[in-house]
């Protein structure tokens, strides 16, 4: 806990020391941090593998876009609107996909993560098409708070949403509902003989999954302030999947850590290696899945756990060395 609220402290902070660059850049991995992590909630605590997550996200900044430029510049409106669609989309998708399972609900989810991709580009004069909806009015909030054009505003905005987020999933997997959703991952014939409705409780977690991926979708057009496409189609939901299997499935701070790779790969690293980006991190996802099946975070505690017991066995050794020295 202390841990947490040390990196807390440091990333509010952040904007003194960094520059404007910097500060998009975090930006960009907070809020596929977040729809990463809404992603782990169905992967991780549910046993859901999706390929269609990024539609939730992408729903939610079209919506929030929409809103900002045909309606309200008021931030807060527009993440509720948000919310409101992206419940309205996962809770239709979530009824006929929870039904399915194992590769089909894979493939289902895959199937209307491109339906939706085609339907915002043919819905030109609505979405933009092709071109996305770019030059999104700067977000207002109350109480006289400043207005989001300023990057160190955007920034703490986008960290604290992100960190409510955050918060609102963990305290949800620590929750005797994330603990029924555990048993369904683990064994499903198992809780239903113990009179668990499971299709309801996966309903609920691919619902609430949706949720907060359109609501980070919603940050990501206020941090950007532009919607496309790619937001919503195939490439973004791959790279939430990427995330949560890099940073470790059952881990939120991981899915994190993976997006913030991610990001930095294909922002920092891409230029640098002749835009072979999107190949370095397909090498990356080869090498976690046959050495490091449980992601970053399940190697860090191994390795945690390794030094541990090394300096436990070098502590008992020396003790006995004393011991014997006494005699």
């Amino acid at each position: 806990m202390v841990a947490f609220v040390l990196v807390v402290v440091i990333l509010a902070l952040l904007p003194f020391a960094a520059s404007v660059q910097s500060l998009v850049l975090m930006n960009r991995i907070l809020v596929i941090g977040l729809m990463a992590a809404s992603l782990s909630l169905l992967l991780g605590a549910a046993g859901l593998p999706s390929l269609g997550h990024g539609t939730f996200a992408g729903v939610g900044g079209y919506t929030s876009a929409l809103v900002a430029v045909h309606w309200t510049s008021g931030a807060l409106l527009q993440l509720t609107v948000a919310i409101a669609a992206s419940l309205a989309v996962a809770a239709a998708v979530g009824w006929v996909a929870v039904r399915s399972g194992g590769i089909y609900f894979l493939l289902l989810t895959l199937t209307i993560g491109q339906l939706a991709f085609y339907l915002v580009g043919s819905l030109s004069s609505v979405t933009g098409g092709a071109n996305g909806l770019a030059g999104v009015p700067s977000g207002t909030l109350p109480l006289g708070l400043p207005t989001l054009d300023a990057p160190v505003t955007v920034y703490w905005y986008v960290l604290a949403a992100t960190l409510l987020g955050y918060l609102f999933l963990r305290g949800l997997i620590r929750s005797p509902f994330g603990l029924v959703l555990n048993g369904i991952r683990d064994n499903e014939r198992r809780m239903v003989a113990l009179g668990y409705r499971t299709g309801l409780y996966k309903y609920a977690a691919f619902c609430v999954a949706g949720v907060v991926a359109g609501f980070a979708g919603a940050l990501n057009v206020t941090q950007q302030r532009f919607v496309s496409p790619d937001d919503i189609g195939y490439q973004i939901s791959v790279l939430l999947l990427l995330a949560v299997i890099i940073g470790g499935r059952r881990s939120l701070l991981g899915a994190f850590a993976g997006a913030a790779v991610i990001v930095l790969v294909q922002n920092q690293l891409s230029a640098s290696i002749a835009g072979y980006g999107d190949v370095l991190l397909g090498a990356a996802f080869v090498v976690i899945i046959l050495f490091m099946p449980t992601g970053l975070e399940g190697s860090m505690q191994r390795l945690s756990a390794a030094v541990h017991h090394a300096r436990h066995s070098l502590s008992r050794s020396g003790s006995r060395s004393d011991y014997r020295g006494s005699l």
